[in-house]
């Protein structure tokens, strides 16, 4: 260890345990890593090319691809190469700097579909006004400050810890993360805990409390309409329940492999489910749903295979 008490290494140490297949897992990983490149890259340009979709509804699909993105070339080359090396060591600033990727994804990732509720609340409850208060200019607003918030509370949390002195440098994780750097630790940490509490309030709690009580109106809403009206609505509101879900489910199991020690095997899934799960799964959901999206991305493929043969 270097430096006493702030070694300038970390160790992996899960990538031991998988020697044996390593070989099976950098394909697999690497497959995932160009899916996810492929579709979230293919929604982004459907929706920047086409100025129909220039609507408040799709330039949030487009942010939720762009933080799928910002996750996965922020952390699945370095996985892609630890399982391929013998060693599996960090430098002290990677390991922060992956730290920081990870956490701001995750809190992005709620503020984004905290932004996609509001906009389906205001499209079902009030859609005579929809267009005067989802302005180009209040939609910026909104998105920066989605965007700014985790990343100021997340630097916070992650100062904190930096400068923690630590007892030890090894990680049971596949990638770097503010608890398990956090446990290391020498001293007391009431202050991360803290500071991790009130992160925790503003930048999940909240918004999922944001979230569940406008699907509560939207709820009630349908209720005192027609048929087809809580069609429409279930319609449109479909793609951003199962997104909410199942990042909700990838975000628990993260908190789980954070808190408790578990058998290795349920370790990695739970880890690559929180990495994987939710930037495949986006794309496909909303790519299928939404006519408007499926329909332009069958003919900017159809247009790219034509003009490749011509």
């Amino acid at each position: 260890m270097e430096n006493g008490s702030h070694p300038y290494y970390f160790y992996l140490t899960m990538y031991k345990d998988q020697q044996n297949f390593r070989y099976i897992y950098f394909t697999l990983v690497l497959i995932l890593y160009l899916v996810i490149l492929s579709m979230n890259t293919l929604i982004i340009l459907v929706i920047f090319l086409e100025r129909a979709l220039h609507q408040p509804m799709y330039i949030l699909i487009a942010c939720l691809s762009v933080n799928s993105l910002y996750v996965a070339n922020g952390l699945l080359p370095k996985m892609l190469a630890d399982l391929l090396l013998d060693t599996h060591a960090v430098s002290r600033p990677a390991c922060f700097i992956q730290i920081l990727i990870i956490y701001t994804y995750a809190s992005s990732e709620f503020t984004i579909l905290t932004l996609m509720a509001y906009d389906r609340l205001i499209a079902i409850c009030e859609p005579l006004k929809y267009h005067s208060i989802m302005t180009t200019r209040t939609l910026a607003i909104m998105v920066a400050v989605a965007l700014l918030c985790p990343l100021c509370a997340i630097s916070c949390n992650v100062s904190l810890a930096f400068r923690l002195p630590l007892c030890g440098n090894k990680l049971r994780k596949l990638y770097c993360s503010n608890w398990s750097v956090v446990q290391l630790s020498c001293i007391r940490t009431t202050l991360n805990n803290i500071v991790g509490i009130i992160t925790s309030v503003v930048t999940v709690f909240l918004p999922l409390f944001f979230i569940l009580y406008s699907y509560m109106r939207i709820l009630v809403i349908c209720q005192r309409n027609s048929s087809e009206f809580k069609r429409k609505a279930l319609h449109t509101c479909l793609p951003h329940i199962v997104t909410f879900v199942n990042y909700s489910i990838a975000a628990f199991c993260d908190i789980i492999l954070s808190r408790y020690e578990l058998p290795d095997v349920v370790a990695v899934i739970l880890s690559l489910e929180f990495l994987f799960i939710p930037p495949v799964l986006n794309p496909l959901v909303y790519g299928f749903n939404f006519p408007e999206i499926h329909r332009r991305i069958l003919l900017l493929l159809t247009s790219t295979k034509m003009s490749m043969t011509s």
